[in-house]
């Protein structure tokens, strides 16, 4: 099963120059509790704005040069990367846009953070239709622990 999770502001973008445009501590802790255990596959500009590869999850780069990354597995191309794992199996795309796009027609599930303010970026999420997915949850936040604005949990599931 192909999951996407994300963190995007409400006119789309996701990032400016490979960096997070918001520090959500809910968002950080959410985003682990959901992938602990569980396959993340990146692009490679992605794993470089991490840094290093997320612990108690096995990491896949996917890269068309033929670097390798410490503690990752790398793949070619998107679809490679799902094909390591049974299709049973939770697996989840962690970004970058390139890769978001790719995953989108793949995607079972989506797990949003959705920023309720708009934001200048050079990435954003790719377009999609509300049509074709079904709300599982809504969690709405006036304010975090450390961040000014609002903010919602929204999981959704392909109709």
């Amino acid at each position: 099963m192909v999951s996407i999770i994300v963190a995007i502001a409400e006119n789309g973008v996701i990032g400016d120059k490979n960096a997070l445009l918001w520090d959500i501590k809910e968002d950080m802790r959410r985003f682990r509790t959901i992938t602990t255990g569980h396959p993340v596959i990146m692009g490679r500009k992605t794993f470089e704005s991490i840094g290093r590869p997320l612990p108690k999850r096995t990491n896949v780069v996917v890269t068309r040069g033929d670097a390798t990354f410490e503690g990752c597995e790398v793949a070619h191309s998107l679809e490679e990367a799902v094909a390591m794992f049974p299709k049973e199996e939770e697996v989840f795309i962690i970004g970058g846009a390139q890769i978001y796009a790719q995953a989108l027609p793949l995607a079972d599930k989506l797990y949003l953070t959705i920023v309720h303010r708009n934001y200048e970026g050079d990435s954003s999420f790719p377009k999609f239709e509300m049509s074709e997915w079904r709300e599982l949850s809504r969690e709405e936040f006036e304010r975090g622990e450390n961040y000014e604005g609002a903010f919602s949990f929204v999981d959704l599931q392909r109709r």
